[in-house]
């Protein structure tokens, strides 16, 4: 499906659905901005803490690099911000919506390496090395899995079926999903 015939079946000028991906967009960094913030101030906190001088210097290694990542996520999240504000209304919310999404993908992907480095760094200190390695590699394998495979697979499912469905109902002539509402 083009995008012609995507706002067609939504009934949406192109306009619209670039206005209505920014807010989804928008949405569903609200809701991992909190995680990456709560994550950040716990990191920030922690090189104040009296037990802090007795990590060794893999640790302290794993922390800078813990540290450093969530920063990254955090300014990968908040990036989509300053680029709809850089090109606010100058005509480019596709251009803000697809650079946005990249940008968001990206964070993700930095967020779940600050997730299992931050995971790593406990558990070793906690447990010991081997048990944070196995620890952060399950949460990374966790990540990628909830992140990347599930929606890909959902994706792969969705352009079979979905597109096919809608094929055999122009080729039958009909649209069995009804009317929209407000339209006749």
């Amino acid at each position: 499906m083009d995008n012609e015939e995507a706002c067609a079946a939504r009934d949406e000028t192109e306009a619209e659905r670039a206005d209505r991906n920014f807010a989804e967009l928008l949405q569903e960094l609200r809701v991992i901005q909190t995680g990456v913030q709560i994550l950040f101030a716990f990191l920030l906190t922690l090189a104040f803490t009296s037990r802090f001088p007795s990590l060794d210097s893999f640790q302290r290694g794993t922390y800078v690099t813990t540290l450093m990542l969530a920063v990254v996520a955090a300014a990968l999240f908040t990036a989509p911000a300053a680029v709809h504000r850089g090109l606010f209304r100058r005509g480019a919310k596709k251009e803000i919506v697809s650079v946005s999404s990249r940008l968001a993908g990206t964070g993700l992907a930095v967020l779940a390496l600050a997730l299992t480095s931050a995971v790593l760094l406990v558990v070793d200190v906690v447990h010991g090395t081997p048990e944070g390695i196995i620890a952060g590699a399950v949460t990374l394998f966790v990540c990628v899995m909830l992140w990347g495979a599930l929606p890909l697979g959902m994706a792969r499912k969705f352009d079979r079926s979905g597109r096919q469905a809608d094929r055999d109902d122009r080729n039958r002539g009909r649209d069995d999903r009804g009317p929209r509402p407000g339209r006749r």
